[in-house]
């Protein structure tokens, strides 16, 4: 794969907010651990190793033997789960839903992140072992957000009505949706490949929690990633204390909204939360049910239902049956934090805005803070687009511009008129100049009518040059057909390739060698989008 690469900043596609982050901004340095870099996450995990206990390790190492019990694991998994029993293994982890056939492209980079980290973080031979880990969120319960993903120009839906758990589906109706994808396949080699990881995923389990563990394995096995499932009691024990807090002193709450005004204050006033805190930030899961928790008459009360519990009732519930009890979006991160020796998260722009909320909280639980980490972006191209960017005379930072503005600046380009008036409006300013200071030690009534004047014959310039604009665009109509053409196969719906695009149809084109590639092109700790041509 050849690979190209463009600064965050140049791709006009990412918030002022993670901008900020990336250049180190010294407003927003408060609300972070420190800046990610190979020295500080071995320093994060000198610290993090003397507070993980070995009775922490011990029940994470005998939650991932049970769960993978009918995963097959390649020797890297093996090494990596059996790694984490010893105090000198750290993890650096992403997460998702358990979105159908991976969803977005970005759900790959999250994981590729993780793996490429960790390698660069093993080749240091500090003394301490890295292992990359993949957070399933299987106890989200917004089905209709995984429940489909895009092939091409088609839409691949599992239509299903599901209010639960995720992870605790089973599979009904899939083998439907299978059938019909696969009939889409073809039958290459590759194609072989990407049925029997269906086969042994999806048509082998009976959850889709199992389902994507297999699945995921099936894809990034080979590079040694460790699937963790947080719904299990074991786990949730350990979080006991956490909840309890939760229910009794809402601590989350008042530490978050602590927080997003000191940003409002240090970094931004217009700073807006990417997430608002609740009173209570748990859920309480049934089998195909996940309620919030809400205060209720001195004990707590399931959200959508009749159930009433007394706070003493509530508090037995979670001393025996903690697997009951789900953290929100706000309060997973700690949890995550708790049952893992974990040094960073890898997130997109919206995770790593919720994150900035949450480090008071951190402290308050006397938990520490992950060193927060961009996953890495990247659009793909095949030779047969590159060479279709290059004829059209468009430059990798270009590529990035919203599709009527690239069309436009290229019809300006390639016209062999001048569409710019620009001039007209120096030379407009510099008349209006005069009038001002004419006005100035004259009338200053007039100052009104010649601002107006103004607006009127600069607003008369600019539909001007619209109007001639549209005019040559029209007679170089084939140039903006395959503009728009090009654009709109590399940016669907003008938004980013990997916020759209499944992997399937480029594992079509190139097999796992795919991945491998994506891997070696990448730099997670780089400032750069990078563009893979393969």
């Amino acid at each position: 794969m050849k690979t190209a690469f463009v600064p965050y900043s140049e791709t006009r596609r990412f918030s002022t907010l993670i901008l900020d982050y990336l250049s180190e901004n010294k407003n927003l340095k408060d609300f972070y651990t420190a800046t990610p870099s190979l020295e500080n996450f071995q320093r994060q995990a000198q610290e993090k190793k003397k507070e993980f206990s070995a009775e922490s390790r011990t029940i994470l190492y005998n939650t991932l033997k049970e769960d993978y019990k009918d995963c097959p694991q390649t020797d890297s998994v093996k090494k990596n789960i059996e790694a984490l029993q010893q105090p000198n293994t750290l993890t650096i982890t992403t997460g998702h839903q358990l979105s159908l056939m991976t969803g977005p492209l970005f759900f790959i980079y999250k994981i590729l992140s993780a793996i490429k980290l960790c390698q660069q973080l093993n080749q240091k031979e500090d003394g301490n072992h890295y292992v990359p880990v993949y957070w399933m969120a299987t106890e989200d319960h917004d089905f209709e957000e995984i429940s489909h993903f895009f092939f091409g120009d088609k839409k691949i839906l599992w239509n299903r009505d599901y209010g639960g758990p995720v992870g605790r589906m089973n599979l009904k109706g899939m083998e439907a949706v299978l059938t019909v994808f696969e009939k889409h396949l073809g039958h290459s080699k590759n194609a072989t490949w990407l049925k029997a990881l269906i086969t042994n995923s999806y048509r082998n389990s009976n959850t889709l929690a199992a389902a994507t563990r297999k699945l995921v394995n099936g894809l990034f096995g080979a590079y040694g990633l460790v699937i963790l499932d947080g719904d299990h009691p074991a786990l949730k024990k350990q979080f006991i204390p956490a909840i309890r807090t939760e229910l009794l002193e809402q601590r989350c709450e008042i530490k978050v909204n602590e927080q997003i005004k000191k940003l409002q204050k240090k970094y931004n006033p217009a700073f807006k939360p990417q997430v608002t805190p609740r009173p209570i930030n748990l859920f309480y899961l049934g089998h195909d049910k996940r309620l919030r928790i809400v205060n209720r008459d001195n004990g707590y009360a399931l959200d959508g239902s009749e159930v009433y519990f007394s706070k003493a009732e509530f508090l037995e519930v979670l001393q025996q049956s903690p697997e009951y009890f789900s953290p929100n979006v706000l309060l997973r991160p700690l949890y995550q934090e708790t049952i893992l020796p974990n040094i960073g998260y890898i997130g997109g722009g919206g995770e790593l805005a919720y994150w900035f909320q949450l480090k008071a909280f951190f402290k308050d639980q006397n938990t520490r803070f992950p060193i927060l980490l961009l996953r890495n972006s990247a659009l793909l191209m095949s030779r047969k687009l590159a060479k279709k960017q290059e004829k059209l005379g468009i430059s990798n930072t270009d590529l990035f511009l919203k599709r009527n503005t690239l069309i436009n600046k290229k019809i300006r380009q390639i016209s062999n008129i001048d569409l710019d008036l620009s001039f007209l409006k120096t030379q407009l300013q510099t008349q209006f100049d005069h009038l001002g200071t004419l006005i100035h030690h004259t009338d200053r009534s007039f100052k009104g009518a010649v601002e107006a004047q103004k607006v009127k014959q600069f607003k008369g310039i600019d539909h001007l040059e619209k109007r001639l604009l549209k005019a040559q665009k029209r007679k170089l109509q084939d140039h903006v057909v395959r503009l728009h053409a090009f654009h709109m196969e590399i940016f669907p719906d003008d938004g980013l390739q990997e916020r759209h695009d499944n992997i399937v149809p480029f594992l079509l084109d190139t097999g796992p060698q795919l991945l491998s590639d994506l891997i070696s092109g990448f730099d997670p700790l780089s400032k750069y989008f990078t563009i893979g041509v393969y």
